[in-house]
């Protein structure tokens, strides 16, 4: 068997990857337009970073797994073609800023009508709205010359930083396709791949349109108690109440359990805001504005808790951060990972940018060319946006620090040391309630987690 993937970025590259490990008989080729990105999976210094990854990739590449630019020969010798394409929200036209940008989709479907040969299984794994499904078949038969096409719907439900542990036991396995003798024998030639190393109970099967929406209601889902959580962070804050302690008095009951109900300054990534405001739009498409406004509400909850988190910054730093130094730890939007999409501390940064303050940010793994264009955008250089080798530099000299991203390494420091180099009052802000507070206040800080006093 040979698979192809077009698209080489977070979903495909490891995916792919894991493919190739489990399924040794199976040639995995994985594609993309970009050379640069391409040529980055071929190196030493791969263009994401996973825990595992790179061992997974070392063990497959040249083996099984290859990469390449040649899109057009890795659609022609492929039986399963694997579209993991980016699918971001529109910022144009009808749907702009909720639904999905399908043109990527839509140009992949095209160039595999072009240049397929013989019987395809198509598979969508890019996040999508309901009903894609639809326009690849449509597009697939008015541009085919006769071929034979079964379109799959295979969502992902990795979370980035536990990818590799999640691709090696998923909780399951969702394969959607359409309930006709081709369309159930192409879930199980896919169904297939995965059983070589999970378990056939795990690989759910269902119609195309269940499968699609699963996806966004899954992270709406998860989202939605993020937001939770973080709504009654501020009640907590307010009355006194420790919003751990109360995350861990209601996660004991079996009916709610105890997973993402950590308060923060907000959720990133590429999927969750993506995914809902696609959902918003679904709704109102379908003329179902009280669901539209209930999901729109969950990124409304989000966004307030992120501009709150800034804005309590400069209230407690005597109403004004000008000319003082804030240093923020950590950048991309969760520890283990290299990804910036969404992450709260682009939020965070310009807010206090806005507010005049030097901004002096420090990430183990994302690069200072990203953190700038991140915060920036076209704007250009901003000499009060800093980029630090280390925490002790980043806090050298800064009124307060701001933990933005739980990497591990933060709870290790000489919080002694940060302390003494710091102008005083020092304040630690912790916005992902790593740190033993209680211990900080003993050596000298003013401290403010999110949802304790």
């Amino acid at each position: 068997m040979k698979i192809c993937c077009i698209g080489a970025g977070y979903v495909g590259g490891p995916t792919m990857a894991m493919i190739a490990l489990k399924a040794p008989g199976i040639q995995v080729r994985v594609v993309d337009m970009s050379a640069a990105r391409i040529a980055a999976w071929n190196s030493d210094t791969l263009p994401i970073y996973e825990p595992g990854l790179d061992d997974v990739v070392r063990q497959t590449r040249g083996r099984n797994l290859h990469f390449s630019t040649d899109i057009k020969g890795a659609i022609k010798g492929a039986d399963i073609i694997f579209v993991a394409v980016s699918t971001p929200t529109k910022t144009y036209g009808v749907g702009a800023g909720r639904a999905a940008d399908l043109r990527f989709v839509e140009s992949v479907a095209r160039t595999i009508a072009e240049h397929a040969v013989g019987p395809k299984i198509i598979v969508e794994k890019s996040t999508i709205p309901v009903k894609t499904a639809e326009t690849i078949k449509d597009i697939l038969q008015a541009n085919s010359k006769n071929h034979q096409f079964e379109v799959l719907s295979n969502p992902e439900f990795l979370a980035e930083g536990t990818a590799i542990a999640d691709l090696l036991s998923p909780d399951r396995v969702l394969i959607g396709g359409e309930r006709t003798p081709t369309g159930e024998a192409a879930m199980e030639v896919l169904a297939g791949v995965y059983a070589n190393w999970v378990p056939r109970e795990r690989i759910i099967t269902t119609n195309l349109w269940s499968s699609e929406l699963s996806k966004l209601v899954a992270n709406a889902f998860l989202a939605q108690r993020i937001s939770s959580i973080n709504s009654v962070s501020a009640l907590c804050e307010a009355t006194g109440a420790d919003v751990d302690e109360v995350a861990n008095a209601i996660g004991k009951d079996s009916r709610i359990g105890p997973k993402f109900l950590k308060a923060s300054v907000g959720f990133g990534g590429s999927c969750f805001q993506k995914d809902i405001l696609n959902l918003v739009y679904l709704c109102e498409h379908f003329a179902l504005p009280e669901v539209a406004s209930y999901w729109e509400s969950v990124v409304k909850m989000n966004d307030w808790q992120k501009r709150r988190f800034a804005t309590r910054i400069v209230r407690s730093l005597f109403n004004t951060v000008a000319d003082k130094r804030i240093a923020v730890f950590g950048f991309a939007f969760k520890k283990d990972t290299n990804d910036t999409r969404e992450s709260a501390a682009i939020s965070v940064c310009r807010d206090l940018l806005a507010e005049m303050a030097t901004v002096v940010v420090y990430d183990p793994k994302v690069p200072a060319a990203e953190i700038k264009r991140d915060v920036l955008g076209s704007a250009g250089d901003e000499p009060r946006l800093i980029v630090a080798r280390s925490a002790y530099a980043a806090a050298k000299g800064a009124h307060a620090i701001a933990v933005v991203t739980e990497w591990d390494e933060f709870k290790e420091l000489d919080y002694t040391k940060i302390f003494a180099g710091m102008n005083q009052p020092a304040f630690m802000f912790d916005g992902r309630n790593i740190l033993d507070l209680p211990k900080l206040k003993q050596i000298g800080f003013r401290v403010c987690g999110v949802g304790k006093c």
